[in-house]
């Protein structure tokens, strides 16, 4: 079958032609020296162009060699790119083709190393975008954890806790902190008159105004005991704010509840007061519970303490135990309430009032009006 290396353009075209060429010149010139020009014909004529026809057979058969050759190696190489299949060249030829076909199969060597090396970046591309996902749905779940932490406890603490190290979400420790109760007067009575479904919705709508104004007040939402919160101010920061922070906060939650009321009134739903106790003391901040339940609580002398004094708060009044009244009597106004007695303790607790009416929207006493 005729092939493509045949034609003029190929190196073997042009050696059979040139060879060609190159054997009926002299033999032309034989002819017109004979018959034109009607020279002798003499042995050593004859001896002569027998010696020139076989040179130039010869010449042509080792021409044709190579270029044979060089068509043999580029039918490989054709069949190598039809076949898909890249195999190292091995041949018998001339020597510069023979350097071609190791030139070749360097390079073909070259080429599959770096088709190793794509396929292994490739794998490795794939673990990392594998990872980089799983890392990307971890951090979307810890945002999530994040989120619904800070519904309970708020953001300070919750990096506190996701930052923890070896195990312990944080240590155990006596420390001196302002405790906040906020109860709700008479809700047992008014929970007899409301259906299960509107106590519920009542209760989550004030925890949810309550927990939002502790937050936002450098507080730590402790825990829900039915109708009543009980909040922590000085875990997030040491610097001595923790009982303005609470009175604070607590001037805020009276006054939420007042809007509140007003709301529920227009829209003729049971409407309540709440008492808020709040002292300032040392207590023991940490971990209790067991390995599968655990609770960050504080426990001590003045959260008993705490938990009295809103006992005997009013609807609507705040009251503060003596160690409080001394950290923000420079800011807040407040009234002696006089001494209450405690659960397991032999002394009576002197107590004080926060005057709400005459605060402005900082939560700074204003002089009274008289």
């Amino acid at each position: 079958m005729r092939t493509k290396y045949n034609t003029y353009n190929s190196f073997s075209g042009k050696t059979r032609a040139s060879l060609s060429l190159l054997g009926i010149i002299p033999f032309l010139l034989v002819v017109y020296l004979f018959v034109i020009e009607r020279i002798n014909l003499t042995e050593t004529a004859v001896l002569f162009s027998a010696f020139a026809l076989l040179s130039i057979l010869f010449g042509f058969m080792i021409i044709r060699r190579s270029a044979d050759q060089l068509g043999n190696l580029a039918k490989l190489t054709a069949a190598m790119e039809s076949n898909g299949k890249w195999e190292p060249l091995h041949i018998n030829a001339d020597q510069e083709m023979t350097d071609i076909a190791d030139n070749f199969n360097s390079m073909l060597r070259q080429l599959e190393s770096s088709n190793r090396e794509i396929k292994e970046q490739g794998i490795q591309l794939m673990r990392y975008a594998r990872d980089l996902a799983l890392s990307t749905e971890r951090a979307r779940k810890e945002e999530e954890i994040r989120n619904r932490l800070s519904r309970y406890v708020g953001k300070n603490l919750v990096d506190m806790l996701v930052n923890s190290q070896e195990g312990v979400l944080i240590s155990n420790e006596r420390k001196v902190v302002t405790l906040l109760f906020a109860d709700i007067r008479g809700f047992s009575t008014m929970a007899e008159r409301m259906q299960a479904e509107d106590v519920v919705a009542m209760l989550n709508q004030f925890f949810g105004t309550m927990v939002d104004i502790v937050f936002s007040h450098n507080g730590v939402l402790d825990k829900f005991v039915g109708d009543q919160i009980m909040a922590v101010f000085g875990l997030i920061s040491d610097d001595g704010s923790a009982p303005q922070d609470a009175v604070r906060a607590a001037i805020k939650m009276q006054e939420a509840v007042q809007d509140l009321m007003r709301i529920r009134t227009k829209c003729g739903l049971e409407t309540f007061k709440i008492g808020i106790g709040i002292n300032t003391g040392s207590a023991i901040v940490g971990n209790v519970g067991s390995e599968n339940r655990m609770d960050y609580t504080v426990i001590g002398d003045s959260v008993n303490t705490a938990a009295r004094l809103e006992k005997i708060a009013r609807g609507g009044e705040i009251i503060i135990g003596a160690k409080t009244y001394s950290q923000i009597r420079e800011i807040f106004k407040a009234v002696k309430r006089g001494q209450v007695s405690v659960k397991n303790k032999s002394e009576k607790v002197l107590c004080y009032q926060i005057v709400t009416q005459t605060m402005n929207a900082d939560g700074i006493a204003k002089p009274l009006q008289n």
